[in-house]
């Protein structure tokens, strides 16, 4: 934190009544004169440090005009926005890390101080990062992980910029598994690349797609080929968004996934049941690219040969492609949770025009309570918090249940209001006794 320098005003010996107030809120900007000494008020920006001061008690000998025209700067309960650009930054490697508890005090100890929220997770087997922060801190962390040989070439994908936080805290810590599945996965070969899928460009993913759905077929392509696209992600991601042919996946917890690990799954809930493991292609993709690569090596095992993924997940490829093949919105774990594919790429858009702006094709989307289709593709959680259930829902029953996801929730002990447009709910305590 740097140093600040300030003159009040009003501050001789003989009147000891002005005082100032130094918070980590928003720093005004402003430049004023006393009216008594006319000595400036001056203030400057230093990073994570804002100045408020308070009304100088000396006024009441003043005239009756100096004192409705206030010589001080107006201390508002509401600080102004922070001017501050943040980011959202998504970037994961596997790779052998020999002592991970010492890595993690390293990282912490390159964070300390550095305005840095998020998820960062280390082990034996690598790192897998999403966080937020200003930008200058953000990318400064970035660039010191790459003064590390082991992630020199690593892929960072940074989102549009924001107006706040996307995570309340920072959590860095050593983890056992980089990615949570029933059973663990430190007992994979994950660093071995040779057991995970072969990784497709953002354009390679495209071609490959596009002829799968029949509306490109390139002549390089054998488009007889069995294809099978595997949306690796929960049910509640794909119902806001993912690619034209793939099927909804039948869990809603990632670690519980079973597709093509059983040979007596029904074909409806399960898109690899009774293929050929040989001859399937299987193109598979989540939203960054890390559960695909962890359940690659999972069905690599099992026997699936042709297995392929999309490098960077879906976020990358509307970066790079656009929203062609892809319908609907992106589902994110953060503050956000509904990005539409236009805001994805670097357009200098903000959280607050974004919010606004939903995918141009909703057919799919459907409210979880009524069935009827929906035009805001963004989840809400249950008013119950009991419940706090993810759910889609169309005004109409929104109104109707007072935010809850069923009637039985509505007569819930612990109700949070409505809250309206794209608002989240903060903690029980803000609610509890209002």
């Amino acid at each position: 934190m740097g140093s600040l320098t300030l003159t009040l005003a009003c501050v001789p010996p003989k009147n000891p009544n002005c005082t100032a107030t130094i918070t980590r809120k928003n720093c005004v900007r402003n430049l004023t004169i006393c009216s008594s000494y006319s000595i400036p008020v001056k203030f400057r920006r230093i990073k994570r440090i804002d100045i408020r001061l308070l009304a100088c008690k000396c006024t009441s000998a003043l005239s009756s005009s100096l004192i409705s025209e206030p010589n001080w700067v107006r201390g508002d309960n509401k600080a102004e926005e922070d001017e501050r650009v943040f980011i959202v930054v998504n970037f994961y490697r596997f790779v052998f890390i020999k002592d991970p508890e010492e890595e993690v005090s390293k990282h912490l100890e390159f964070l300390q101080g550095r305005d840095i929220h998020g998820r960062i997770y280390i082990n034996e087997q690598g790192i897998n990062a999403q966080y937020s922060g200003p930008s200058e801190d953000a990318l400064a962390y970035v660039s010191w992980l790459k003064e590390d040989e082991r992630f020199h070439d690593i892929l960072v994908q940074i989102s549009p910029p924001i107006r706040k936080h996307a995570f309340p805290r920072l959590k860095l810590r050593y983890k056992p598994s980089l990615v949570q599945m029933e059973g663990g996965v430190s007992h994979l070969p994950l660093i071995d690349s040779s057991m995970r899928a072969t990784p497709l460009t953002p354009a390679e993913w495209r071609k490959r797609v596009e002829a799968a759905n029949n509306i490109e077929v390139s002549s390089h392509l054998n488009p007889s080929r069995k294809v099978i696209l595997l949306d690796v992600r929960n049910g509640y991601e794909w119902d806001i968004g993912h690619f034209i042919g793939a099927q909804r996946p039948n869990v809603d917890c990632f670690r519980s996934t079973t597709f093509g690990l059983s040979g007596s799954e029904d074909v409806a809930s399960d898109p690899l049941a009774n293929v050929d493991k040989e001859k399937t292609d299987i193109l598979m993709y989540c939203t960054g690219g890390i559960r695909c690569d962890v359940y690659s090596t999972i069905l690599r095992q099992r026997g699936y040969k042709k297995l392929y993924t999309l490098r960077g997940g879906i976020s990358h490829y509307l970066q790079c492609e656009g929203p062609v093949e892809w319908i609907g919105n992106l589902f994110v774990f953060d503050a956000r949770l509904s990005l539409p594919p236009t805001s994805v790429k670097h357009d200098a858009k903000t959280d607050e025009s974004l919010t606004h702006e939903v995918s141009d094709n909703t057919v799919f989307a459907k409210c979880y309570i009524c069935g009827s289709q929906v035009s805001e593709l963004r989840h809400r959680n249950c008013a119950n918090l009991d419940c706090n259930l993810l759910f889609l829902c169309c005004s109409g029953c929104m109104d109707d249940l007072r935010g809850c996801c069923s009637s039985d929730c509505t007569s819930a002990a612990r109700l949070r209001p409505v809250l309206p447009g794209h608002e989240r709910y903060q903690k029980w305590h803000h609610y509890r006794d209002t």
